[in-house]
């Protein structure tokens, strides 16, 4: 099995309009967006309240690319059927949100989404190995979890360097999550990574009745991350 590994570009609604989902949605599709991420946040594993199964409801009929579900909460799999049903193609959970993480990615996986694993800054990858195989993204945070806006950890570039070579051929995404710009966008891909998770990289400047700044954004961004994937 094979995967597209070009370059694709992930606004978080986190940055978005709240009062305009469903426009702001249709804007950044329509501006070249890739795949559309909803930041869920619990205000317990992370310090933050975001969004809950039916705010993914409600967006669900707006997006027609990829609903990118990130579950910053815990515990994750009293909630996976909701979210599951609520229309997210991948649902994505913390390896440091449980004990069983196993049993989680098995629960997204059987509720017919795409199973993504993410990890913290601190976390390192001695427990991602044995969950290679349940896996169909792996979202590496460059920022600690919990708000918009924070400065990229560069630290995480080896991290994604030795994670690009511990999944090999397997069918697996790298996803970066958090300070994506086009400085740090090439950063990333150049180690490997093929999914960039924007928020205010996308959607400064921009609006509902303006959205051409996110179309500059987004290519700004995308053109950054290939040029340095072919100078690689």
């Amino acid at each position: 099995m094979t995967i597209d590994r070009s370059i694709k570009i992930a606004p978080s609604i986190l940055s978005a309009d709240f009062a305009n989902f469903g426009q702001e949605i249709q804007c950044v599709e329509a501006q070249g967006a890739d795949w559309i991420h909803v930041d869920v946040m619990d205000g317990h594993f992370v310090p933050n309240l975001t969004f809950g199964p039916p705010l993914c409801a409600a967006i669900r009929p707006h997006i027609h690319t990829v609903m990118d579900v990130h579950l910053m909460i815990s515990p994750v799999d009293r909630f996976v059927d909701a979210f599951a049903e609520a229309g997210a193609d991948i649902l994505t959970a913390h390896l440091e949100a449980g004990p069983h993480v196993h049993r989680t990615l098995q629960a997204i996986r059987g509720a017919g989404c795409k199973a993504g694993l993410a990890l913290n800054p601190g976390t390192g990858l001695c427990n991602v190995e044995h969950l290679l195989d349940m896996v169909d993204l792996i979202c590496v945070m460059t920022v600690n979890p919990g708000f918009g806006g924070q400065k990229f950890i560069h630290s995480q570039i080896s991290k994604v360097r030795e994670l690009r070579s511990l999944i090999g051929d397997r069918p697996i995404h790298i996803e970066i999550d958090g300070g994506i710009t086009a400085d740090t966008a090439p950063l990333m891909a150049e180690a490997g990574a093929d999914v960039l998770v924007a928020g205010s990289g996308v959607f400064k400047g921009g609006s509902v009745t303006d959205p051409a700044p996110y179309g500059t954004n987004i290519r700004t961004i995308r053109e950054a991350a290939e040029a340095a994937r072919t100078a690689a």
